[in-house]
Parts: C-alpha cells; structure tokens; sequence
C-alpha cells in the first residue's frame, strides 16, 4: 500500500473475481467511490490524471473547502487525500534528480519518501498567505527526499557535517576535472573549498563510507560492476586480496624460543627428539636405535617435553 493510501483507507477494497487482475486504487478514487462528493466540489474522479494547469486551479479550490471542514471527517478525508493525489506530480518532479543516485533506493521509494513531504506540506499550507501551493511543497518534498538519503543510505554513519561536505567534494572534484583534465589532489580540493587539506582529507575518507562493496566484486572494478571479460579471467575478487592470519606464523614464533632450549639438551635426549619428531619413528624403533627399552624412551621424552614446556611456559 501507498503512503498516500495509508493516509486515508483503513478499509481494505474488494478483492477481484477469480481470473481478473486486481488493480489497487488510489486513495482518491477509493474515497470518491465510498463517500460523496462535498457541496461546490467538482467530482475528480481520476486526481492523478488532472493537468497541472487545472490541478493549479482545483487545488485551490479543494484548499478552501478543507478549511471550513472538521478535521477527521470523511469529507475532511475525501478533500485532503484528492490533493494528494492531485499533488503527486510534484514529487515525481522533485524526485527527479535524485534516481538513478549511487547506493540510493529505488525510485518508487524515493516518490514514498517524497509524498511525507506532501502530506506534510498540505497540512500546513495557509492559503491566506495567497502564495502558490508548489511554492510550499516542493522544499518539503526535496526536504524529505534528502533526509532519507542522509540518514538511510549510507552504509556507515558518519557525522552529518562529513555527510555535506562529500556532497562539495562531489561536486569540486566534477569542476576540477572538467578543468584541468586530471582528478584534483587534496590540496588543490581544500584551495578550491577554502578549507584545511587534513579536513579534505577527513572527508574523502568519510565518502568511503557512503556505499558498501560486495567482497565477491572484482579487485580492479571501484564501483562493483563487473569488468569487461578479457579482464574477468585475470582479476581476483575483493575477498582474494585481504590477507588473513598466519597460523605458521605462532609456528614461527614456538621454535624460534625452543631453539635456545635444545642446545642445552644432551646428545642422548637430542638424538631421541630428532628420531622421535624429526624421523617420526615409534618409540620401539627408537629404543632398537639407541639400545634402550621403549619403557626408558618412554620415561625420556615425558620428561624432557614437560621440562621444555615449563621452560616455554615460564613468565620472565
């Protein structure tokens, strides 16, 4: 359902005859269908389909009869929800500039978004001012279109002044490049903003926070798309290129402290580790090669790893 639906229709409409399409109403015609049309009102049977010139006209009209009903009413409804949808061309104009943005919502989410605006707009409208309803809605609308942006699609929240100066980063990077033929450094940034170069720099870190990139996208490719497919065969994914830890690396470590440890170790018990870990032969085959029983092999090795191990262990 529409926001503007939501705004007026508790009532859900009939549902369609088996084997025909259902097609949603707009909250207009719904009212129009379920409540008669108020005295001195023209019947607009289709509000969304009115040209801009007439809606101009009959918003007026509409406006003046809002005021003199009780708020609540079904006639209040009826008036307010056939501005709505009389209005709604101002958002898809309003909304315009903000489709196809990167990391923004779809276009029907930007027309919701933008119909709060309205709504917020036509009730707060005084048409004693004798100003035109457009001049009113359209910085409500573009208002709520930009505050979903600001607060709804970065991936990571940053601070709101960080947020507005990406948007002047965005758009002195576009001039500079158009200028000079390159893309500007970040000095050449905080001369053209007259800002600090550690703020410049503050805020094109911030940017990177705006929209998330898959880690299955290709290394070579910042937006995320994927590349052309001579350069697919030979391109590694985001993931293939972060490194992880090393579990050698405590490996590393271990015998670079034990080394110490066995030179101090007899020839005998030496010889005994090297066959046991080094040749990895079984404690009888290790006893047959030094003449001992496995039992005293055994009892060697128990006791020199526990020594080695405390030694390992041992906080200095």
């Amino acid at each position: 359902m529409t926001l503007t639906a939501t705004a007026e229709a508790t009532t859900q409409p009939t549902p369609a005859p088996v084997g025909e399409t259902a097609t949603a109403p707009s909250a207009a015609a719904y009212a129009t269908a379920h409540t008669p049309v108020p005295d001195g009102l023209p019947d607009v049977p289709c509000p969304r389909e009115v040209d801009p010139g007439d809606a101009r006209q009959l918003t007026r009209v509409f406006f003046e009869r809002l005021r003199s009903l009780e708020e609540g009413t079904p006639e209040y409804q009826y008036v307010r929800n056939t501005l709505i949808e009389m209005n709604i061309s101002l958002v898809n104009f309003a909304a315009r500039p903000f489709r196809d943005r990167p990391g923004g919502p779809e276009n029907e989410d930007i027309v919701q978004v933008g119909t709060i605006g309205l709504i917020k707009a036509i009730d707060r409208y005084e048409l004693d001012r004798n100003t035109q309803f457009s001049t009113l809605a359209l910085p409500y609308i573009t208002g709520e279109i930009k505050r979903h942006f600001r607060d709804t699609t970065w991936a990571v929240r940053v601070p709101r002044r960080l947020q507005e100066l990406r948007t002047q980063l965005a758009r002195s990077t576009e001039d500079l490049t158009s200028a000079t033929g390159r893309a500007p450094t970040p000095a050449e940034l905080a001369a053209h903003l007259d800002l600090d170069e550690e703020e410049v720099r503050e805020g094109l870190v911030a940017a990177n926070g705006y929209s998330a990139q898959s880690l299955d996208a290709p290394a070579g490719s910042a937006d995320g798309r994927e590349p052309a497919p001579s350069a697919a065969r030979s391109t590694h994914s985001l993931a293939e290129t972060f490194g992880d830890t090393d579990q050698a690396l405590e490996t590393v470590e271990d015998l670079h402290s034990l080394a110490p440890l066995l030179s101090g170790l007899d020839e005998r018990t030496t010889r005994i580790l090297q066959l046991r870990f080094g040749e990895e032969m079984t404690q009888r085959q290790i006893g047959e090669e030094i003449g001992m029983s496995q039992m005293h092999v055994s009892r060697l090795l128990t006791r020199t790893l526990g020594a080695l191990r405390e030694e390992l262990l041992r906080d200095d």
